[in-house]
């Protein structure tokens, strides 16, 4: 059976998996909750317990596969409590692929899970130092809604300066959650790279040299680095 809660004052939806299974549970009670969450809500987050000994039906496979086509933009972050069985093995297997950040628990570790739904896992910074120059900075891991509430930010700072030089500060960065915060970056240097006459990225680590020299590439444009010397990135990238 599946039972679905939303908790009071959240985007998270509580959804329970335990005994069997069936197509029935997805069509009347997973589904139709997914739908009215996501009418509420921009984005969801999930928190998914599955009991020891939950098995699904061959319907209710179909319908999982159809449920994450048509919902999976909809999903920030999904936290699963219950990795015992080959339902456990086969989300560690694909949670990866996912386009949203996905954390595997144990079970009994329910209040971890929602501790990690709730926290913010990274953030982006940008600071207008002036004379077109954009300081970004890019902290912890990001996923795709840390993008969306950035992006009006920069278009204002575009709108306000036809062309732009690029400070991008990566010292503190560990990398993206899931596919679709990789897409939402790939997207945004797409959109704005034309507009970039120089870029200066500050890390301090040796992947970081490599990345940045791919970056060059990508950006189109100028593009120096610099091993944590985040004052004479911004000497250079005002001159």
């Amino acid at each position: 059976m599946i039972a679905c809660t939303q908790l009071p004052d959240t985007n998270i939806l509580d959804i329970s998996l335990s005994g069997a299974v069936t197509r029935e549970d997805y069509e009347t009670v997973l589904i139709p909750a997914l739908d009215k969450a996501l009418e509420d809500n921009d984005g969801l987050r999930a928190l998914v317990r599955i009991a020891p000994g939950t098995d699904y039906t061959v319907g209710a496979l179909a319908d999982d596969a159809w449920m994450g086509l048509k919902h999976w933009r909809g999903f920030e972050r999904i936290a699963v409590v219950g990795r015992d069985g080959w339902i456990g093995k086969a989300l560690k297997g694909v949670s990866i692929l996912m386009p949203c950040p996905v954390m595997l628990f144990e079970d009994g570790e329910g209040e971890a899970a929602l501790r990690w739904l709730q926290e913010s896992l990274g953030a982006i910074h940008q600071t207008d130092l002036g004379d077109g120059v954009l300081h970004v900075q890019l902290l912890g891991k990001l996923d795709p809604s840390v993008y969306a509430e950035e992006t009006e930010d920069l278009n204002a700072f575009i709108r306000a300066n036809e062309r732009f030089r690029l400070l991008l500060d990566i010292r503190e960065f560990d990398g993206w959650q899931g596919l679709g915060a990789v897409a939402e970056h790939l997207k945004l240097v797409r959109d704005h790279r034309s507009l970039i006459d120089k870029a200066a990225i500050v890390g301090d680590r040796k992947l970081e040299r490599f990345a940045a020299r791919i970056g060059g590439a990508v950006i189109g444009a100028e593009t120096e680095y610099f091993d944590g010397d985040l004052d004479a990135a911004i000497a250079w990238i005002k001159t």
